[in-house]
């Protein structure tokens, strides 16, 4: 599947980055490199900043950090707010779905997938954001990693309905 992915992404000349693992050190050179690529990166951006999820302020700075460096898009995870959208349009908060979360464990993984399935589809970057919020607000009202999921019927229907 990534393979495919990224054979999509590239006829788009987009470079899609995921984010480094927990406590992984964000070097300059070698993670956010001076290109226009469009990146998805978790919250926290250390070195630059430790961002909580839910700090939006922290958040917006830690994305302007990483613009000032060359990143063309930054995404940020901010938790229940859900995800900051920062680029050369501007700032913007994308709101998270409201669900009563029951486990997060998957939540992160799942929402890049997701939006590494909206972006190859061609959609613009702010509905890419709301598709995979949905995705990773569906998973956490489910136990476990694999099973929580969700099926693109699912995903579809809570964008639609705002009803899981």
């Amino acid at each position: 599947m990534w393979t495919a992915l990224s054979g999509r992404l590239s006829v788009r000349r987009t470079r899609l980055q995921m984010p480094p693992r927990p406590g992984y050190t964000c070097d300059s050179g070698r993670v956010y490199d001076k290109n226009r690529s469009r990146r998805p990166v978790k919250a926290p951006a250390d070195p630059l900043s430790v961002v909580e999820p839910g700090d939006e302020a922290a958040a917006a700075n830690a994305a302007a950090a990483l613009r000032s460096m060359g990143v063309g898009t930054v995404i940020l995870t901010v938790g229940a707010r859900g995800a900051l959208v920062a680029s050369a349009e501007g700032t913007q908060l994308v709101p998270a779905f409201k669900v009563k979360a029951i486990d997060t464990t998957a939540a992160g993984d799942i929402f890049n997938g997701a939006l590494a399935v909206a972006l190859s589809e061609g959609r613009p970057m702010l509905d890419a954001v709301r598709f995979a919020n949905a995705a990773a607000a569906i998973s956490v009202t489910r136990l476990g990693a694999q099973p929580s999921a969700p099926k693109r019927r699912q995903i579809d229907r809570l964008i639609k309905t705002a009803v899981i």
